[in-house]
């Protein structure tokens, strides 16, 4: 989930942000949607980070994130194949597509993975969550059946 909330609605916000930022008149009630659009996006990785759920779901994130930021870093041209571009793909897809490039090339994605990658490496995330239930069964005594 977080991988999509990223590479499609990041790449769509930041794609209509710069497109509406360049356009001569800009107009505000686009701009407020992209804009809307990020903050949604920067929720649901900071309640993923932040919140205390599966380090899975930092992980695989961010091992995408960096994994096409090392091919970006080695080999441009095939990063840059991933990004669907061609006409038969719809239109929101492209403008996603566009400001995934965006963010790939400016180094977004390697500060997003690095940033995902983070709770992996805390062992509370790892460990069990104590339930109430196992607490109140260690409170009884040893000697009695009831």
């Amino acid at each position: 989930m977080v991988t999509v909330a990223v590479l499609g609605g990041g790449g769509w916000a930041a794609q209509r942000a710069l497109g509406i930022a360049a356009a001569p008149p800009p107009d505000p009630q686009q701009m407020w949607i992209a804009l809307g659009a990020m903050a949604a996006v920067g929720l649901v990785v900071g309640l993923v980070v932040a919140g205390r759920v599966s380090p899975l779901a930092t992980f695989v994130p961010s091992m995408v994130l960096l994994a096409w930021t090392v091919v970006y870093a080695l080999d441009m041209n095939r990063a840059l194949s991933f990004i669907p571009a061609e006409p038969s793909v719809n239109q929101i897809i492209r403008d996603a597509g566009a400001g995934d490039k965006t963010m790939l090339t400016s180094g977004v994605f390697a500060l997003l993975g690095v940033l995902l990658f983070i709770p992996v490496l805390m062992p509370s995330r790892w460990s069990r969550q104590r339930d109430d239930m196992d607490e109140d069964y260690e409170e009884q005594q040893e000697g009695s059946y009831y």
